[in-house]
């Protein structure tokens, strides 16, 4: 059997390992803060006051340089190493393009948002030897 499926995290065991050991995460389709009531706003801005070092990827917003005072960046590939997770606010039909990008920022974890999964990224991902969580 091929241990790829050991890489899918799903068990709250799992969970709670990635998140004591995740410290720098980039956040691929963050938001503005034009944007604050949309869930790829708060739950960044929560986890960057519960300590976590956000590093915000958009897809859109050609016009923003920062969020959250960070700077950001346009491509995961471009965010200075260590990249601990990419967390993605994408949704499931827009994930493969940037599964290049994903590779190329070496991350030990992708984590897909609620409510949004894509188990051929996943698998692509876990082949390559990263944690994915879906749908969390």
């Amino acid at each position: 059997m091929d241990g790829w499926r050991d890489k899918l995290v799903d068990s709250p065991e799992g969970i709670e390992a990635i998140l004591r050991e995740c410290r720098r995460i980039a956040v691929l389709g963050i938001k503005t803060e034009a944007q604050r009531d949309r869930p790829a706003f708060y739950v960044p801005e929560y986890m960057a006051r519960a300590g976590y070092d956000i590093v915000p990827v958009p897809v859109y917003f050609p016009d923003a340089r920062e969020i959250f005072g960070r700077p950001i960046y346009r491509k995961l590939a471009d965010v200075p190493q260590p990249v601990d997770m990419v967390n993605i606010f994408r949704r499931s039909h827009d994930i493969p393009q940037h599964v290049p990008d994903i590779l190329a920022a070496h991350p030990k974890v992708v984590w897909i948002q609620t409510g949004i999964t894509n188990d051929a990224v996943a698998e692509t991902l876990a082949r390559a030897g990263i944690k994915i969580v879906q749908d969390r």
